[in-house]
């Protein structure tokens, strides 16, 4: 079921690290901005002028982030679907029958790119939507919001990691549930397309031997969907409503795999979209308020295997396009909005559980879970070619108790909550195979902290939120070394504010700052390659509302994108105001210095970097 998230659960403001903002919400206007996720008008014009020539062109939409490095060769497109996404809500997932592409006296494909392009006229409100094939979820995304004048938007992804999944015949789905009726009259026009680059000559086989299941550029052998089944009228995804809800499916592991590794796709929607603004339910039910999203401010996703927790997801605050303020992502949508990240549960060590020819169940929770959560996984397998059955054990695992500790604090409708947790996840297994044995060691370690405060008769509130998340994974083989660590960091800062003026009106006043950081290490005997990643956003609106409709507002953005790897690095700056760009800075030569520096910054550019300055008028 796609939700509308336009919530301005007027919330806003951020954070980033150690940045202390300052900010208000209300928390009665917060239940009045909830019900206008349902009937504000998402997208207020002036009278429409006279125009003496033509109208202007419609809007594009972008998310900010690293372009895809694709070869220099010539590639194969392919146009999969072009399908008018109208009253799609409750509706089966658009389909159309996939064929992979000849090789052509390529020896392979050295990049596969999902590119979809849509437009869009008249009011709508964001709709999350997902692309599948064969069951395999390759694409989570949401739509932008439309406008009288119109908009277009399109999403890159680099999909070459499905790659087994992409080169059989396969059925692609695509669920986008959309409503149209005498107030929602935007319909998706929408164009999917696979790009295929292929490589030639010698040497450009996939690597041979146990690197092709650690090498950066050696996909699964097999990858199993843990997604609903079609025939369905709604996405393949499975639906978490409530804490004690499981969901999940079973999976026969092909007796020759020797490294696993779950991919999760995670959206939190209704309810649940504003989780880490959501009150304690005693601060609810002390002051008699209704329409207030409770269980608190913390949520994780549990990943289960036979009922036993292998992992776990803290997931990122993805803002949808509607989300706090909908004019402030106007044209710049907030982070992960058109791309939702995805999260990798090591399960290798798991795999000696798995071996033995018969179905087990890979299932997800989430912890104070409200309706709904939109969960699906892909599980990546890598294949023994030369045996048709390995061998494994599980040595060691360890899931510790969740280590929360919560203090509240409240005089009526005024009072501030805290909430801090911790939990750790290992496990240590090994996989015999005709490479030899591989040893793995596999664990997660959370951090969440959320402080919040309401006063002004619940007219106001203030989140600072701070998640870390340390992933280890360390494989001893046969004649190498495999590590990978990641560091990720994501600060959140939201201030909201309603101001009553009166006569059913008020002004909602919002600020957001909000950060995707990341830094990785991988390391292949003594080959070693540093990734990081600062991605920071800054958002201001202010809207009047009368009726349940947004009759005036404006909105800025402010974002800062560096990505540095062993041999890439790209950087954007970049701000919007009310739908124009102000400014775009963009660099993408790396210094030796800067290749060999990893670390969580603001984004700021260092010196050394050849830039391109483009100012627009506003």
């Amino acid at each position: 079921m796609a939700t509308p998230s336009v919530n301005p659960l007027h919330l806003t403001s951020f954070l980033l690290l150690l940045l202390l903002f300052q900010t208000l919400v209300s928390s009665s206007s917060l239940h009045q901005l909830k019900h206008l996720d349902y009937t504000l008008v998402s997208d207020p014009e002036p009278p429409k002028p006279q125009y003496s020539v033509d109208p202007p062109p419609p809007t594009r939409y972008f998310e900010v982030t690293k372009p895809i490095r694709t070869p220099e060769t010539i590639s194969f497109s392919y146009l999969l679907l072009q399908h008018d996404f109208g009253f799609t809500y409750g509706q089966p997932p658009v389909q159309a029958e996939y064929h992979p592409p000849p090789v052509s006296g390529a020896e392979r494909f050295e990049k596969i790119v999902l590119e979809w392009s849509a437009s869009c006229k008249g009011r709508q409100f964001d709709r999350i939507f997902g692309v599948w094939l064969g069951g395999v979820e390759l694409l989570r995304s949401c739509t932008a919001e439309p406008r009288a004048s119109g908009i277009v938007w399109s999403v890159e992804k680099d999909i070459t990691k499905y790659y087994s999944a992409l080169m059989k015949n396969q059925t692609l789905s695509i669920y986008l549930g959309n409503l149209i009726d005498s107030t929602y009259t935007g319909v998706y026009h929408v164009n999917v397309s696979f790009h295929f680059y292929p490589v030639y000559g010698k040497g450009k086989d996939k690597m041979n031997g146990i690197l092709n299941g650690y090498d950066d550029k050696s996909w699964a052998d097999l990858i199993l969907p843990v997604s609903r089944s079609l025939p369905l009228n709604d996405g393949l995804w499975f639906e978490i409503v409530n804490s004690s809800s499981a969901q999940g499916k079973e999976v026969m592991v092909p007796r020759n795999a020797y490294r696993a590794v779950l991919e999760v796709y995670v959206s939190p929607h209704e309810k649940d979209e504003f989780w880490y603004t959501n009150v304690p339910n005693d601060y609810i039910a002390a002051n008699n308020l209704t329409g207030f999203p409770g269980n608190g401010a913390f949520r994780e996703v549990l990943v289960n295997l036979d009922g036993a927790v292998v992992g776990a997801v803290y997931p990122f605050t993805v803002i949808y396009t509607g989300g706090v303020n909908p004019l402030m992502w106007r044209p710049i949508t907030g982070i992960g909005s058109f791309d939702l990240p995805t999260y990798d549960i090591e399960v290798t060590p798991f795999l000696g559980n798995m071996l033995d020819g018969k179905s087990h169940e890979i299932s997800f929770r989430v912890t104070n879970a409200l309706n709904v959560w939109y969960i699906n996984a892909n599980l990546h397998l890598w294949l023994d070619s030369k045996s048709s059955k390995t061998s494994g054990k599980l040595l060691k695992h360890e899931s510790s108790p969740l280590a929360m500790s919560s203090k509240t604090d409240f005089n009526g409708t005024d009072g501030s909550f805290l909430v801090d947790v911790d939990r750790s996840i290992s496990a240590s297994g090994w996989v015999k195979s005709s490479h030899g044995k591989i040893t793995t060691k596999w664990s997660q370690r959370f951090n969440f902290h959320n402080k919040m405060t309401m006063g002004n008769g619940a007219d106001k509130q203030i989140v600072r939120q701070l998640i870390h998340v340390k992933e280890n994974v360390r494989a001893k083989l046969p004649s190498s070394t495999y590590l990978k660590k990641s560091h990720k960091q994501f600060p959140l800062y939201m201030y909201s504010n309603n101001e009553d003026k009166g006569n059913g009106s008020y002004v909602a006043v919002s600020n957001l700052t909000f950060a995707f950081n990341v830094e990785r290490v991988r390391q292949i005997g003594d080959q070693i390659f540093n990734t990081s990643v600062s991605n920071v956003q800054d958002a201001q609106g202010r809207m009047a509302v009368k009726g349940n409709l947004v009759v005036s507002g404006l909105g800025s953005t402010q974002q800062v994108y560096d990505y540095k790897h062993n041999d890439l690095c790209y950087f954007r700056n970049v701000s919007s105001w009310n739908y124009t760009v102000l400014y775009d800075e963009v660099a993408n030569v790396c210094t030796n210095s800067e290749q060999a520096r990893l670390g969580f910054g603001l984004g700021s550019r260092q010196s050394g970097i050849p830039t391109q300055r483009v100012l627009l008028d506003p």
